[in-house]
């Protein structure tokens, strides 16, 4: 498959940072699938948000953890959501909310991506209600305090995240 070419059908570009990836990120996947044929997961390389893991770690997190679901695609991406959505030739933009306080920030991005790709929807979803309070930050916070993150993120997460906050490459507690 070419870089730029997905399979056939309706396919839905899910774009994040997943400084790290969570089981929220995971349940919005999930979803997604459900309703398009290929969900492509565009781990963004933006750096202005000074993410705790490089793009090159996000991308082996996310492709690990979402291994195992056949209509699932991992990309790393920079650039315009727009032109990507072009060249995938994606029908959605899947984003996810979690509360009221997401959403006047999606919305503004929704409206923007709709006036530089007309064709293209923007689809809100929301995790599942066992994950709608969590987020990659709450997750950092908690990993960083030593809090116990296992039942948050997917097991590689939680070693990737106890190995940056303890400093240690590869140790073993």
């Amino acid at each position: 498959m070419s870089e730029r070419k997905t399979k056939k059908g309706k396919t839905a570009v899910y774009p994040g940072t997943f400084d790290p990836i969570t089981n929220g990120h995971i349940s919005l996947v999930e979803r997604a699938c459900a309703l398009f044929d290929n969900v492509i997961v565009a781990v963004v390389g933006n750096e202005s948000k000074s993410p705790l893991f490089t793009q090159e770690e996000r991308y082996h997190l996310v492709k690990t953890s979402l291994g195992n679901i056949k209509k699932v695609r991992v990309i790393k991406f920079h650039g315009l959501l727009a032109n990507l959505v072009k060249d995938y030739k994606a029908c959605a933009i899947i984003r996810g909310l979690r509360a009221i306080s997401d959403f006047e920030y999606e919305f503004q991005m929704a409206l923007m991506n709709r006036k530089l790709v007309r064709d293209v929807e923007t689809v809100f979803l929301m995790p599942s209600l066992s994950w709608v309070y969590l987020s990659s930050t709450i997750v950092k916070d908690v990993a960083a305090n030593k809090g116990d993150i296992k039942s948050l993120v997917p097991s590689p997460v939680a070693e990737a995240l106890r190995i940056k906050f303890s400093g240690a490459k590869g140790k073993k507690r």
